[in-house]
């Protein structure tokens, strides 16, 4: 059984957002195959974190990538410097995971900006990315309104599965189109392999990227990771995962991956009851899952062939609607369940508003520019009475 689940949680996570990936990482300008091997690198990296942490302390850790971060990626597009300074700022931030988990202080100045800013960020960043399926729908209805139809009945049946099917039929849209073309597949590009780039730093993809996908890895992955394995009854070893997560991101820079973090999402299907009745038993579905990332790993160099020789919309639709939770996730907590006070609200909107709408300024992406009017609209706006302990 929990064998089974740490299958079902790789194969889940891996196909629910491995578009978004591909699409990040080609939006920064990573090549189709700086791209495939970007999926392969944090593939065999966070299967052998995830393997390494739940032998270690015998609890289901489970890794995953980043895909709000991956989604930041691709509305960031082009930083200066092209890809190499996107590489560099991949680095930067396995560097601050690392000093995270070292250094408490770091740890509580994030946690110091205010959550309300931080998920409206999150919010403003997925938004173009959620509104991608209704332009391809209204673009090319007969190949869209499939992938979409497919999604939503899952949806209604099996959510696990509603994203994972959802790519089945568009993978089956993307091989009668290349059928129906005649398109001729290279052999070699079904093959993964590892392509190196050499990181520069420029100082707009420092604090336009690194930092902004520093904090919305943090603030979507890290910290609900923890809640989820907490909700479980197990403490998540902080020090050691960041280390573990923040090295293995540095590693995996030069080969175009983005950033490992705890999972959220797919680690309650290893953690929780459904995979082992015994709790103590349950990281043997973390390392099921570790193992089974490694076999998907192999398989990224074909999925990101069949992503590129798609038609027009058909990536954009999945994704789009893979990241549809997760926008709703943090729209909530931008603006609070019971719509939060006048100035949380408005410091999220603005947020928001920003973060949406992609515009550069002196070269710093939208994301960065963002948290910093999030922020002082924030301590503008905040009650007197507040005293410094609000945040």
């Amino acid at each position: 059984m929990p064998i089974g689940a740490g299958v079902v949680s790789a194969v889940v996570g891996f196909t629910s957002s491995f578009t978004v990936v591909l699409a990040g990482l080609r939006a920064v300008g990573a090549s189709p195959a700086q791209a495939a091997s970007g999926l392969l690198a944090v593939c065999l990296l966070q299967a052998v974190g995830m393997i390494v942490l739940s032998l270690r302390h015998r609890i289901p850790v489970v890794l995953a990538w980043s895909t709000p971060g991956a989604a930041l990626l691709a509305t960031t597009g082009m930083v200066a410097g092209g890809w190499p300074a996107a590489v560099g700022a991949f680095v930067v931030v396995g560097v601050l995971v690392v000093i995270t988990g070292l250094w408490s202080g770091l740890a509580d100045l994030i946690g110091r900006i205010p959550m309300p800013v931080a998920q409206a960020m999150l919010a403003g960043v997925l938004l173009p990315l959620c509104l991608a399926p209704v332009t391809a729908l209204a673009h090319d209805p007969a190949v869209i309104a499939p992938i979409l139809l497919s999604w939503l009945v899952l949806l209604r049946y099996s959510p696990r599965w509603a994203v994972p099917g959802a790519f089945g039929v568009a993978a089956v849209v993307i091989v009668v189109e290349v059928i129906r073309a005649g398109s001729h597949v290279d052999a070699a590009s079904l093959v993964p392999q590892p392509v190196w780039t050499t990181p520069h730093w420029t100082f707009q993809a420092v604090t336009g990227l690194a930092i902004p996908l520093y904090i919305v890895t943090m603030a979507a992955q890290n910290v609900p990771g923890v809640a989820i394995m907490t909700s479980f009854g197990y403490r998540v070893p902080w020090r050691a995962s960041m280390s573990v997560t923040g090295v293995g991101t540095v590693l995996g820079a030069g080969f175009g991956g983005h950033v490992i973090n705890l999972a959220a999402i797919s680690a309650a299907l290893a953690a929780g009851p459904q995979a082992d009745p015994d709790r103590e038993r349950r990281w043997v579905a973390a390392v099921a899952g570790g193992v089974s990332y490694l076999v998907l790993g192999v398989a990224s160099a074909a999925m990101a062939t069949l992503v590129v020789l798609a038609p027009a919309g058909v990536v954009q639709a999945v994704a789009g609607v893979a990241l549809l939770a997760t926008l709703g996730s943090a729209i909530a907590a931008a603006v609070g369940s019971d719509g939060g006070s006048v100035h949380h609200r408005t410091a999220a909107v603005a947020t928001f508003v920003v973060a949406a709408s992609g515009t550069a300024f002196v070269g710093i992406g939208s994301a960065f520019w963002a948290l910093v009017v999030g922020i002082v609209v924030f301590i503008v706006l905040r009650p007197r009475d507040a005293g410094t302990a609000e945040h």
